[in-house]
């Protein structure tokens, strides 16, 4: 295993169990009118008074209120926001399974591609080998797949 693929290993590690603990269904949805929208409206605040927090013009919030919902607002500008309402933004990616999963069946689908390939060839001079063999075989390639890393990702 390569240095390379020994530290991607460990920060999936980190990373897996660092989500572990914080897992989607114990984080809230964002309000359909947006965070901007809602807590502002909590605090009793209007579009204007969060304007001058912020520093813009009272439109200038309408429309972030719009495009937080769109889904087009930059973090920069959510960040000004949510310190003009003593908040703080938290941006983060929150994968739909674990990254090891997700390494281990982007090896294991590069594995069966290559492997079909070769199988289709080796069925084409009558050398074929069994299903059982072709998955025994995907393992095998996936494995290495796994110890090489990097290449997980270019495009078969």
């Amino acid at each position: 295993m390569t240095v390379q693929s020994r530290r991607a290993t460990l920060a999936r590690k980190q990373l897996d169990a660092a989500f572990e603990r914080t897992s989607t269904g114990s984080l809230p949805s964002r309000p359909a009118g947006g965070w901007v929208a809602a807590i502002r409206s909590a605090l009793g605040m209007t579009t204007r008074q969060l304007a001058t927090r912020i520093g813009v013009r009272q439109p200038s919030v309408v429309a972030l209120e719009k495009s937080e919902v769109a889904g087009t607002a930059s973090l920069n500008t959510l960040r000004r926001a949510a310190e003009a309402m003593n908040c703080e933004l938290v941006y983060m990616f929150v994968p739909r399974r674990s990254l090891d999963a997700t390494v281990r069946q982007r090896a294991m689908s590069l594995a069966e591609i290559h492997v079909a390939a070769v199988s289709h060839s080796m069925d084409l001079e009558g050398q074929g080998i069994s299903t059982k063999e072709r998955t025994a075989e995907a393992r095998r390639l996936a494995e290495a797949l796994l110890e090489q890393g990097s290449r997980l990702w270019d495009e078969p």
